[in-house]
């Protein structure tokens, strides 16, 4: 799925990061800068970071590029590329970038049964349902799971930074996109991501504290925690109870989550190991 199944990815010198790896599906849609915190204003500026980062591959670029300029085979990539054999960071920066632009996800069930290819099962169908009801506290009957709130359009995500409660202002380990802007009021906002592929991109959330799907909806039904910078659309039903979701609609609901995964790009050989 492109991301790390582990919490904390292992660097080079066997450290682990601070946050869990996002995926690098469907970079093409995002239109909000990139890493939790948005702190590369574009996917090429996202792209060198880690190379440089103490925690990841502890590298610095004038050495990245003085070996790459020692390699025939690299060296001829790039001139094929860009018709000049030079490697420079910058090249470098396009290279991944355009790279990371081509891993497109669109072929799920949820994309087939949008074309007409695909029928979902019952408990698909309920699931789709409740995602993109609203939550009404004042009438269970007919109250969703109000993902779509957050997670819409194509995609499913809303290129926003947002607070949806994991931590309480008094527990808070990690400060999020406020250490880019420094605003109080971006303390504990982080981006929100695309579920394309969610079943198959665990741990959840920017720390990975959550292993499964069930945990995932389970926070969102009764385990929410209230701060100053909370989102709105989280805080009404935080405050009226919780989404209310029996055991049924959690499973229903993560039935229609996994039709969002796209067998097609996973096990596309372009994507394999091309060493």
């Amino acid at each position: 799925g492109f991301s790390d199944t582990n919490r904390f990815s292992i660097g080079i010198l066997g450290l682990p990061g601070g946050r869990q790896a996002m995926t690098t599906t469907n970079m093409l849609w995002n239109t909000n800068q990139f890493f939790w915190d948005g702190r590369a204003d574009l996917l090429r500026d996202q792209s060198i970071l880690p190379i440089q980062d103490s925690l990841e591959m502890h590298e610095t670029l004038p050495n990245v590029v003085a070996k790459l300029n020692n390699s025939p085979t690299y060296r001829n990539h790039f001139f094929l590329a860009s018709g000049n054999s030079k490697i420079t960071s910058g090249k470098i920066s396009l290279a991944l970038e355009q790279f990371m632009n081509s891993i497109i996800s669109n072929n799920s069930m949820f994309d087939k049964e949008e074309r007409g290819e695909y029928t979902y099962t019952a408990s698909e169908q309920r699931g789709k349902d409740l995602f993109y009801t609203e939550y009404n506290a004042f009438f269970p009957a007919t109250s969703g799971a109000d993902c779509a709130h957050c997670h819409s359009g194509p995609n499913f995500e809303n290129d926003r930074y947002m607070n949806n409660g994991v931590d309480s202002d008094q527990n808070r380990q990690d400060s999020g996109r406020a250490a880019v802007t420094g605003s109080a009021g971006d303390l504990a906002k982080f981006k929100v991501t695309s579920l394309r592929n969610v079943e198959i991109t665990p741990p959840f959330m920017h720390d990975g504290r959550f292993t499964t799907l069930d945990e995932v909806v389970d926070h969102y039904n009764t385990g929410m925690n209230s701060s100053s910078t909370i989102d709105p659309a989280l805080l009404y039903p935080l405050n009226n109870g919780g989404l209310q979701l029996t055991a049924q609609d959690k499973a229903d609901l993560i039935s229609f989550l996994k039709t969002l995964t796209d067998d097609v790009l996973i096990t596309n050989p372009e994507y394999s190991d091309p060493f």
